[in-house]
């Protein structure tokens, strides 16, 4: 009996202590929640402040030129903060810091302050010195924290902490995984995707954080396998360096480049959260100013145009459109018909090429020399003297011929036939549409190469044409007074809407103030002009860097981030570095996923002849996305890619192996609705991703988009949607909670490089794999033949 007594007694202990500890545990929650609930209304204060300054910015009328600078510049800046302080209203606070001293320090993303109280610091910016040690501290080197504290909340409310005790002599070396906040971290990677990127910025471990404050300056290349978090970490490091380096970064501003328009609708979110707005996010097709490049072309015809011999070919091509014609050339000028000999021509082409200027610039001087010969020409028919003296022309006369033949249409003409003004878009157009443009000015290509370039000038741009666009704009310059009309063009018509405007605000008067007692009644007309108006209300000077940048080509960007850039072709990195003379780049990619014909698989290769060996490499060694089980499979892939590449480590598991399911061709597209629908069942709310061979997306995005509420298929998707159905192209640096790969070995056997993509398809689930196929699996899969779902 007096065992059980014990064994209550020690029981109702128990329950004390727990009951204890819950208490205390509310009490911190409660803590917690008065500090947070304080910084949101710090936060709401500071918003609203911004927001009455930004009214009262925009209701000032000053007059001068300096007065509406200062107007515009006041307008962005508080435009930009009410918008910074709106994208941080999730996650405000995420943590807090308890050191060896004493003090204490939350952390959050942006930095609040006390101003009644010395500016004493409510809210640590993650970005600062300050917080370094939330990312780096552990309990064999802790930076005086004792102990590190993740604050998760739910709008404005604290609903969980997690708390780490960084005491060497409590660590469990054996079961320690060297990852900071481990709790968090898995909390955050097993939850369901949303079809949007989220941030990191709570759990950024240690090789990460290096990565991220690592200097600005210089190229560095950040080299990691599958689920890293390669994409996390450069748009970290686009936020951290704008924190570090704003006055000269938000001037210039920052590109980021990634493969398609569904992995930058996929990033949209982060950098916003994380209180950044103003940076211009592009893919490789839009680089372009006045070009949306999305027409899909064969993957040989994309690897011919990134080639390097291609700065040649548009070179050879803007020569070969300087025409030398074999015979004279007849030019009818009112009743005289004068004839331009090509020696004459030969002699204007000459002295034009040898002036050093690009071809667009150099036409005038070509102009001016055929001008003077057809001058000379005429001058000596009409001002011949009938006695055989001297011309009667005087050098007066002959310079009004000049002008005048200027004028005429048939010279015209032909000046513009022998040496055409040029866009970039008619150069390159031009040479594809015509096999003996191609033969001329691409002699070192192959007849069947300079097929497969062969292509009627209609259909669209496609990304690969874009280097060649900007190449090509390189080669015929681009003249300053074409700009200059263009802009009073606009500020014309921006003159002439004013007027409109003033005259509807005129007409709809409903007073007569001719009939009324106060004829001196003002009107709009007599408190601004047209032109103030137009000034008043003009768009250019509003616009932010990246604004402005988006829509210039010759635009030197602060810094440049370039996701999945093994892809780029030579050509591709030859507009990047135009873009970034100060070289100040991230690289984010991995050579192992390599799908492009024209990529890459030495980033040494790729940057020898812009930086030589001056560049610094970071590579990322951790798989926090894609679990062991994933990961087991996709690894066996990767050796038959490259034995000497080692896959990352992969820090979990799901207990949920891949699986596979045979079927007849004939029903393939049945039996993928019907692993699709478990699927979608199993991850709940996730995202499940189908990656299917290009050449049966239409076929099988249509059936499951069909059969599967909430399914949608093709580059057009939107990813919050519950299915999506891709290419491996489409799916490049996404995730899911789920992945069907669709007959991996027709999505092996669409390239080359076919094994690279199947690898990218393998690792973009989070926790669930599955096959499907009707064909034979690829040697590296084959043990997953006999693998039900």
């Amino acid at each position: 009996m007096r065992f059980f007594a014990d064994f209550i007694e020690q029981g109702d202990n128990l329950s004390i202590s727990s009951r204890a500890a819950a208490d205390q545990r509310t009490d911190e929650v409660d803590r917690e929640q008065a500090h947070v609930s304080m910084l949101y209304q710090r936060l709401d204060a500071m918003r609203d402040h911004a927001a009455k300054r930004l009214a009262r910015a925009l209701r000032e009328t000053g007059g001068t030129p300096q007065a509406r600078s200062q107007r515009d510049t006041a307008t962005a800046m508080y435009r930009e903060q009410v918008a910074q302080f709106d994208a941080v209203e999730n996650g405000l606070c995420f943590g807090r810091l308890d050191f060896d001293d004493d003090r204490t320090a939350h952390v959050g993303r942006i930095g609040i302050f006390d101003e009644t109280h010395g500016h004493r610091p409510l809210l640590v910016d993650w970005r600062s010195d300050a917080a370094r040690p939330f990312y780096l501290a552990t309990a064999a080197a802790p930076h005086g924290v004792a102990r590190r504290r993740h604050i998760r909340t739910s709008g404005r409310t604290v609903v969980h902490l997690d708390d780490e005790v960084l005491d060497l002599t409590a660590a469990d070396p054996a079961g320690s995984t060297g990852l900071a906040g481990e709790a968090t971290l898995f909390a955050a990677l097993g939850a369901g995707r949303t079809g949007r990127m989220r941030d990191i910025v709570e759990t950024i471990q240690a090789e990460q954080d290096q990565i991220i404050r690592s200097d600005v300056a210089g190229l560095l290349v950040v080299q990691g396998g599958p689920g890293t978090g390669k994409t996390a970490v450069a748009l970290h490091r686009v936020a951290y360096l704008l924190y570090t380096h704003r006055r000269e970064l938000s001037t210039r501003a920052v590109l980021v480049v990634g493969p398609n328009a569904t992995f930058l609708n996929y990033i949209s979110q982060v950098l916003p959260s994380l209180a950044e707005t103003g940076v211009l996010l592009c893919t490789p097709g839009d680089l372009f100013p006045g070009v949306t490049a999305r027409r899909d072309e064969p993957a040989e015809v994309a690897e011919i145009k990134g080639r390097p011999v291609m700065v040649d070919v548009l070179a050879a091509a803007v020569a070969d459109r300087q025409r030398l014609p074999d015979e004279p050339v007849e030019i009818n000028v009112e009743q005289d018909t004068l004839l331009l000999d090509p020696a004459a021509i030969a002699a204007a082409r000459t002295r034009a090429r040898r002036s050093g200027k690009l071809h667009n610039l150099a036409r005038p001087m070509f102009d001016t020399e055929i001008i003077h010969a057809l001058a000379a020409q005429l001058a000596a028919k009409i001002g011949a003297d009938p006695l055989g003296g001297d011309n009667l022309l005087d050098e007066a006369d002959i310079a009004e011929i000049r002008r005048e033949l200027r004028r005429e249409p048939e010279v015209l003409a032909v000046l513009d036939w022998l040496w055409p003004i040029l866009t970039p878009q008619q150069l390159v157009a031009g040479l594809f549409a015509s096999a003996a443009r191609l033969a001329a000015a691409a002699p070192q290509l192959t007849a069947a190469e300079r097929d497969l370039l062969r292509r009627e000038p209609r259909g669209g741009w496609s990304p690969a044409d874009v280097p060649l666009l900007d190449e090509a704009a390189e080669l015929l310059g681009e003249d300053a007074t074409v700009e200059a009309v263009l802009a009073e063009r606009e500020r014309q018509r921006q003159i002439e809407y004013a007027e409109g405007a003033l005259e509807i605000a005129m007409g709809s008067r409903s007073i007569d103030v001719e009939d009324e007692a106060e004829p001196e009644l003002l009107a709009a007309t007599d408190l601004i002009d047209a032109d103030r108006l137009a000034d008043r209300h003009g768009y250019g000077e509003q616009l932010t860097a990246a604004q402005r940048a988006a829509v210039d080509r010759r635009w030197a960007f602060g810094h440049i981030v370039v996701d999945e850039a093994q892809e780029l072709s030579p050509m591709a990195w030859r507009l990047l570095m135009r873009r970034a003379p100060n070289r100040s780049m991230t690289v984010v990619g991995d050579v192992a996923q390599t799908g492009d014909l024209g990529g890459t698989s030495s980033w040494a290769q790729v940057f020898e002849p812009y930086v030589a060996d001056r560049w610094r490499l970071a590579e990322l060694q951790v798989n926090y996305r894609t679990p062991a089980e994933i990961m087991s499979v996709a690894g066996r892939l990767l050796a038959d890619i490259d034995p000497t590449l080692t896959p990352p480590r992969s820090v979990r598991e799901t207990g949920v192996p891949p699986w596979a399911t045979r079927t007849v061709p004939a029903e393939l597209p049945a039996r993928l609705v019907d692993a699709v629908s478990r699927e979608a069942a199993a991850v709940a709310d996730g995202r499940l991703g189908v990656i299917v061979p290009a050449a049966r997306l239409a076929e099988l995005g249509r059936a499951v988009a069909t059969a599967v509420p909430d399914a949608t298929a093709g580059d057009r998707s939107d990813l919050v949607d519950r299915v999506v159905v891709l290419t491996v192209r489409q799916a490049k640096g996404l995730e899911f909670d789920s992945v069907i790969v669709v007959e991996p070995a027709e999505i092996a056997a669409e390239s080359p490089r076919g094994d690279s993509d199947l690898y990218v398809a393998l690792t973009r689930a989070t926790r669930r794999l599955g096959i499907v196929h009707g064909g034979e699996l690829p040697a590296a899969l084959a043990d997953l033949a006999d693998r039900p779902t």
